[in-house]
């Protein structure tokens, strides 16, 4: 008897998604994409900027396989955590590490420098053993510091690749063993030579330890910066994460309480919600009624009522009363969960963009290695020594070293981010610069942007016979026992007095509050409520009708049934806005007013401050529909916003800028934080980005063209290590002069 063998059905295709560890520059992501498309079935998308490896595949690879795969080319992998945000702590480790090796090797770098010039021009100031002076100051740099781009280097050697660390490194060691062979061949002790500049121009026993410091210091430097901007990336999703419900007291049949975490609450499962507490999951209130701060969802100020029948949506606060909410959408099913994954996808689309010295780089690293070598053959063909030919490839090598390259974005950045934060100004990274140059949108949100974001009562109207300060304490005394944003704005603009008391105060959802003041009974809400349907006096009517028009909330007040009064509410425009669009029409810019609100408040507000665009009643998800519409129109978004709700739309626009009073989310998602709640700063934000953008270039120009004329003349054979030192320092030296005329933005 033989046994059936059933043949398992093929797993079904499947995405991974993949944290890749070990990436210096796009190169190293380029070639882990590669070896992972190399495998049947499997298409592969390696983000460098987040560290994370989006893989479609086949379902007979699972995330073991695909890490393995990953390892083979020589990079770190392991599962992706959702939610945890990109690269996690991983940039912010490296920049601490980063830090520690720069310091070191900067204090070592100043008295190596001098010595080392000082030795190589006035050779009679040799002491005995100064050579070994020069190795003690320079072996912690040019091995412990080194050590980032020597650990890459000999991992590309491994699997035959190269990249700018191979370059960094050979360049590094090649002129420590120069210098080596300088100071302690024949000419090392001699100290009979004559001094002087153009001696030891013309000799052939100039020291190079400090061109191999000094190329370890300034690529450090670059590292660091470019690890310290990476490690913000995450920042917006674990803020995102932070605000969600950690646990949630599930409704027993005995009407007792469990406290269970949110993550294994499941669908219909009823769950108790008290005052400051979380919604854990979107749901139906089944028992109970409370005011919802809906500002994590929606980013407005204003809280909505919730009762038995009315849906709520998790990751939103109740701010009083106890509701019983049935579960609907769990887990990733939530639309707070659904924001999370919005802003993670988001930046990966964003980091797609590449610095510019990495294309250059691409190209640049294997292209000196080849001139280095028909450099070394060339002089050995032509019948020079030895030493003729591999001083002539080495000056190639160390001259290619990309000092100023290195230099270029990180010292522009570094000048502008500090001259941007006297202005109240962050730019967060590369993108924003690369971005900003292009952009002809630009897209408000409204609450806490353009506006304030506090409600403040804008006007009272009182009928004959009564005085607007005594229509307004009525109202604030009522008023002072209710949580809503419109009794905030009431209570607030009485100032210093104090509210007389109020007693069986009552508050009927959605349409006012009542109460006794001085034994009088006290209405304040909708017009139509307080007036049960009838006519109001008509200078009310009126107050009314211009409240409206203005988009502004207007509430009824009344004494003892009659209707003495209308209090009219707004979330001020602020005074900084109208200027702001006003210049930004002046550089040829579009601008659009994006918001939650109702389409008369959207309108009112974008006739205040000059915008001639508005789209209203957008939920967050929709604003990224915006963003995405108009982009597919061909323009290109700047997005300007302070809430959570406007996370994924800063994050996917092609620029965001956040208000920096804004929440953790928004500053997290975006390129661009504006420190001042000040509006005037935006068109000041872009106008410094495409500032620093033109300086950036100009930098990696001279870069760039500074190594193409430099190498031909190193192949030569008429640089020595001295002139090729001198050339890198004012290759260095320029770029960072360009850099700091950014220190003078704004000034003029």
């Amino acid at each position: 008897m033989t046994a059936e063998v059933i043949a398992e059905p093929d797993a079904a295709p499947h995405r991974v998604r993949l944290d890749v560890g070990g990436m210096s520059c796009a190169a190293c992501a380029a070639r882990v994409e590669t070896k992972l498309n190399r495998q049947p079935g499997v298409h592969a998308s390696v983000n460098f900027a987040t560290g994370v490896a989006t893989i479609d595949a086949p379902g007979s690879l699972d995330e073991d396989a695909l890490c393995e795969v990953v390892t083979k080319a020589g990079y770190e992998a392991s599962p992706h955590v959702e939610g945890a945000g990109p690269g996690r702590d991983t940039d912010s480790d490296t920049a601490r590490e980063l830090m520690r090796r720069l310091a070191v090797a900067a204090v070592l770098f100043v008295p190596l420098a001098d010595l080392s010039v000082m030795f190589a021009v006035v050779p009679s100031s040799r002491f005995d053993h100064w050579q070994w002076v020069l190795l003690a100051l320079a072996a912690p740099i040019v091995t412990w510091g080194a050590w980032p781009f020597h650990r890459v280097a000999l991992r590309n050697a491994r699997h035959r690749t190269a990249s700018m660390e191979t370059l960094i490194s050979v360049g590094v060691t090649s002129a420590t063993v120069w210098s080596l062979y300088t100071m302690f061949g024949p000419s090392g002790a001699d100290t009979s030579r004559p001094d002087g500049i153009w001696a030891a121009l013309t000799g052939s026993d100039s020291i190079y330890l400090e061109v191999a410091a000094g190329v370890t210091v300034f690529v450090l430097a670059g590292r660091y910066f470019e690890a310290r901007a990476k490690s913000q990336a995450g920042s917006a999703l674990r803020a995102l994460a932070a605000l969600s419900a950690k646990n949630a007291a599930v409704l027993m049949p005995d009407g007792s309480e469990l406290v269970i975490p949110a993550g294994e609450l499941k669908e219909q499962q009823k769950f108790v919600v008290r005052p400051g507490q979380t919604i854990a999951a979107d749901g139906l209130v089944v028992d109970g009624g409370a005011a919802i701060d809906m500002s994590a969802m929606t980013g407005e100020a204003t809280p909505v009522r919730a009762d038995a029948g009315d849906q709520v949506i998790g990751g939103t606060v109740v701010l009083d009363g106890r509701l019983v909410v049935e579960a609907a959408a769990v887990g990733a099913d939530t639309r707070f969960a659904g924001m999370v994954r919005l802003v993670e996808e988001a930046q990966a689309q964003k980091a797609d963009a590449q610095r510019l010295a990495d294309r250059i780089s691409a190209v640049f690293v294997p292209a000196v290695f080849v001139i280095a070598a028909a450099t070394l053959t060339g002089w050995l063909l032509a019948g020079a020594g030895s030493d003729k030919a591999f001083g002539a490839a080495l000056a190639v090598l160390v001259i290619a070293c990309p000092c100023a390259l290195g230099l270029a974005t990180p010292t522009a950045m570094m000048v502008a981010s500090g001259r941007g934060a006297q202005l109240g100004i962050f730019l967060k990274g590369y993108r924003a610069l690369e971005a900003i140059r292009a952009v002809d949108t630009v897209v408000f949100d409204k609450t806490g942007t353009l506006t304030i974001g506090r409600p403040t009562v804008t006007e009272v109207t009182v009928t004959e016979g009564w005085q607007r300060s005594e229509v307004l304490a009525v109202a604030a005394a009522v008023e002072s026992a209710s949580e809503h944003a419109v009794a905030v704005a009431i209570t607030t603009a009485l100032a210093d007095a104090e509210p007389p008391e109020v007693t069986e105060f009552v508050a009927t959802a959605g349409r006012g509050v009542s109460g006794l003041v001085d034994g009088r009974r006290v209405e304040v809400g909708r017009p139509a409520w307080v007036t049960r349907g009838g006519d109001a006096p008509a200078s009310l009517s009126a107050a009314r009708r211009c409240a409206e028009h203005r988009g502004e909330t207007l509430v009824y007040v009344s004494v003892d049934d009659e209707v003495c009064g209308a209090i009219a509410v707004a979330d001020t425009v602020k005074k900084s806005a109208p200027n702001a669009i006003a210049a930004l029409h002046e550089r040829g810019l579009r601008t659009v007013l994006l918001t939650g609100d109702n389409a008369a408040t959207a309108g009112a507000v974008a006739e205040q401050v000059g915008i001639e665009e508005a789209i209203a009643d957008v939920l967050p998800e929709g604003k990224v529909d915006v963003i995405e519409q108009l982009r597919e129109q061909g323009r290109v978004v700047a997005m300007v916003g302070d809430g959570i709700n406007d996370g994924p739309a800063l994050a996917s626009a092609d620029l965001g800028l956040a208000i920096g009073r804004g929440t953790d989310v928004a500053i997290g998602a975006a390129d661009v934080i504006l420190v001042r709640d000040n509006l005037d700063v935006v068109p000041q934000a872009l106008d410094l980005a495409r500032a620093t953008m033109r300086t950036i270039k100009v930098n990696l120009a001279w870069a760039f063209g500074y190594n193409v004329a430099a190498i031909p003349i190193a192949a030569a054979g008429l640089l020595n290590p001295l002139i090729a030192g001198a050339a890198m320092a004012f290759s260095s030296f320029f770029v960072v002069s360009n850099s700091l005329r950014l220190r003078k933005f704004g000034t003029r």
